[in-house]
């Protein structure tokens, strides 16, 4: 009996490991440790819970990857915490110390704004695009696109593609953004705690294909 679930665990381990070499995605977190990331803050926590990274702080901060990336399809999964919070996924970032900023696809804790799946410009252009700030046109345009896509107080699944000067952000399978710009071509891909003492932000299946 030992001997079949022995080889029942490889069996699957050679499974996922397959699936991931044929969708061509690579995971960017372990499960198990922060090996590929770092904070390049002076302050914030990081836990690895079962399986999921979880960020708590008092002042915002970012967890960037070692790696930069140029053309990508990058997915991954976050749970805000409740009442106040807001957080996003950075990807062709600009790192320095105690300092992250870039393109950012936004996660809006907001149940009356709206905004989650829009392209941010941390520290920045702020929302110059999609949607514009201050541009009611544009606005409504944006939550039209991405309707209640996004689930609060749930997991939420976004992938991001970037391919030369064209971004496209999804949320939960609705394409919220889809646009084009040329500020960045490359840079890591960042996660955010955005300073809400005592919350905590959950983040899970963070993976990563390549565009040759």
């Amino acid at each position: 009996m030992k001997r079949r679930l022995l080889l029942l665990t490889a069996l699957l381990g050679s499974v996922t490991l397959s699936s991931f070499a044929e969708d061509g995605f690579v995971p960017l977190f372990d499960g198990k440790t922060m090996t590929g990331w770092t904070n390049p803050y002076e302050w914030g926590n990081i836990k690895v819970v079962d399986g999921e990274i979880h960020l708590t702080g008092e002042k915002k901060f970012f967890v960037v990857t070692d790696k930069s990336y140029s053309d990508f399809i990058f997915e991954g999964d976050i749970l805000l915490p409740e009442g106040q919070a807001n957080s996003g996924f950075m990807f062709r970032a600009h790192v320095q110390p105690n300092k992250v900023f870039g393109y950012q696809a936004e996660v809006d804790g907001s149940p009356d704004r709206k905004w989650s799946g829009g392209l941010y410009d941390e520290g920045r252009r702020m929302w110059f695009i999609s949607p514009i700030k201050g541009n009611e046109e544009s606005i409504a345009a944006f939550r039209a696109r991405a309707g209640d896509a996004f689930k609060r107080n749930d997991w939420n699944t976004y992938r991001i593609t970037c391919k030369g000067n064209k971004l496209k952000i999804e949320v939960n399978g609705v394409v919220t953004t889809d646009v084009e710009d040329d500020k960045d071509a490359s840079g890591p891909i960042a996660i955010q705690h955005h300073g809400e003492k005592g919350a905590t932000y959950k983040f899970r299946n963070l993976r990563i294909k390549e565009l040759k």
